[in-house]
């Protein structure tokens, strides 16, 4: 074969996928653009491209360096997007550390992820107090103060204050060109068994993924989109998987962004209203906290699209939502995943659909976007039929997997086994591509010789008008190996009662959508259910507990 002919100038530009090359455009094209942190304060895209370079000047005099990691403990804010462009930029690594997480784990990770520098909010300089002298690497703190936030006598030196530094440095720094498959971040799962896992990530990957994702979410004839039109608000925590990347899609599209700090229901509700928010993307549970609280009941949520993921998206919240007039959707994927994977856009269509089977697709796993390789396969990694009813375990490849976990050979062998990247997920894909996740390995419940869904099940309680939340969890059954038990937690002053959750099912098991073996054979009403760090359901822990 004739090889290639090869243009030999030297004067071509590489351009490698660095996190750098997404600020040209909006930076161009939208330079007044706001950005707007808790309604109070409020930038430019002009005043976001100069912070950037000062805090790069400013870490720069600090000596970080190609390959330093810079740890950060903040609320959703101007400056963590500040962080996610300028320490990458530099060569150096972001840890975006989960403030959720117990004072032993966070001090793990920052550990296990060599941190040098850490840049921290003055509302966690308790945690940080208590841990610092476990701290092997770091050797600055960086120290977020704002007003409103509590001052105590701390021991920690700090070599300067966050807005101190930034106005004490340049305007402008020379980011330069490096490999693109340099490490850009690192952050750690949130699994409820054994130390957290670090995931790391290439600019390559993020750029890849900033790019698809923007063309996914573009495509659909209408709803479900986010374009150049919207104002975007983040109702994920920026520690999460780069706020699952959407931050960075925004700022390439050069949108207005709207960061709220911390989180309280009342609290978001009135950033969209005033703000004019369009596009969001949280967990469930946070969604239903926000349609719960008091200062939803008067505010127009019509103009609002949101992406659900984390978990499942129930059939009764997507229809509160839609009743809203919310233009809600499920998304789908993980921390090692970047991590987008799917998304449930609703297809083209000539007529439109009924409200059941429109809440139906809405809440499915949804279609994977462009350049995902997502199959369903069996225990001997073969493909299973796309009928919508065989299942396996989600397998996938696409440029922006995480090659490993940091520092963990037998954990990433696991993950990255046959040469796919196993979820651990169980689902199904129809003969149009559309999939279904059913559960999760380790949540699947095995009764009478068949496998539960404890999804499905949630999803149909959740349909109840008297239910607010709902998890299905199996516990053992010397007869029928495990059954399903639900635990409730009941609408605000509704009359609900064991026999009208457990006769709810039980239609849906007359008409055969279910098995007779879903139907619960125990409810229990709880105040609350166990949420993970990130708000996913923590059916370890529920298990555990209820068993």
């Amino acid at each position: 074969m004739q090889d290639a002919v090869r243009d030999s100038t030297p004067f071509p530009y590489a351009y490698p996928l660095l996190i750098k090359q997404l600020l040209h455009t909006s930076f161009v094209q939208a330079p007044n653009q706001e950005i707007v942190y808790r309604g109070e304060l409020r930038l430019t895209y002009t005043a976001l491209r100069e912070r950037i370079a000062r805090l790069a000047s400013g870490l720069h005099a600090l000596g970080v360096r190609l390959g330093t990691t810079v740890a950060v403990m903040d609320w959703d804010s101007h400056r963590y997007l500040e962080s996610y462009f300028a320490v990458p930029m530099m060569g150096a690594v972001l840890q975006t550390v989960n403030v959720r997480l117990s004072q032993a784990e966070i001090a793990y990770t920052i550990n296990h992820a060599g941190a040098e520098v850490l840049i921290v909010h003055s509302d966690f300089l308790p945690v940080v107090e208590a841990i610092k002298d476990q701290l092997e690497t770091v050797r600055t703190f960086i120290r977020i103060d704002e007003p409103g936030s509590e001052t105590l006598a701390e021991t920690i030196a700090f070599a300067t204050d966050y807005e101190a530094m930034l106005a004490a440095s340049a305007t402008t720094y020379d980011f330069p060109d490096f490999d693109e498959n340099t490490r850009a971040t690192t952050f750690y799962t949130t699994g409820t068994t054994g130390l957290p896992k670090g995931v790391c990530f290439s600019h390559r990957q993020l750029v890849l993924h900033t790019v698809t994702l923007m063309a996914a979410l573009a495509s659909p004839v209408s709803g479900q989109r986010f374009h150049r039109g919207d104002v975007y608000m983040p109702v994920t925590p920026m520690f999460h998987v780069h706020a699952w990347g959407m931050p960075y899609i925004a700022t390439a599209l050069g949108v207005k962004q709207v960061y709220p700090g911390r989180y309280a229901p009342e609290r978001l509700i009135q950033l969209v209203r005033d703000e004019g928010v369009t596009f969001s993307h949280c967990v469930s549970t946070l969604l239903h906290m926000m349609l719960s609280c008091d200062e939803a009941k008067h505010v127009d949520l019509s103009r609002w699209k949101i992406v659900i993921g984390g978990g499942a998206l129930p059939h009764g919240l997507a229809r509160a939502a839609l009743d809203r007039g919310i233009d809600v959707f499920a998304g789908y994927g993980m921390s090692e995943t970047c991590p987008v994977l799917s998304l449930a856009q609703l297809p083209p269509r000539t007529e439109p659909l009924d409200l059941d089977e429109e809440v139906r697709l809405r809440c499915k796993t949804g279609f994977p976007v462009p350049l995902v390789d997502l199959r369903i396969v069996n225990e001997d990694m073969q493909e299973v039929a796309h009928d919508g009813k065989a299942y396996g375990e989600i397998v996938v490849r696409t440029p922006w997997l995480t090659q490993g976990y940091l520092n963990n050979a037998e954990a990433s062998e696991q993950l990255w086994a046959g040469g796919f990247l196993h979820t651990q997920d169980i689902a199904n894909i129809d003969e149009t591509g559309n999939v279904q996740i059913t559960d999760r390995i380790k949540d699947v419940i095995k009764s009478g010789g068949e496998w539960i869904s404890s999804l499905e099940i949630e999803s149909l309680i959740s349909l109840h008008p008297g239910v607010a939340e709902v998890a299905v969890i199996g516990i053992k059954d010397d007869k029928w190996g495990e059954r399903p038990v639900a635990l409730v937690v009941p609408k605000k002053d509704a009359p609900l009662s064991e026999v009208d959750v457990k006769e709810h099912v039980m239609g849906f098991s007359k008409t055969g959508q279910i098995s007779k073996y879903a139907v619960p054979q125990i409810v229990r009403f709880v105040d609350e259910l166990q949420k993970t760090s990130v708000g996913k359901l923590n059916k370890k822990w529920l298990r555990e507990q209820f068993s």
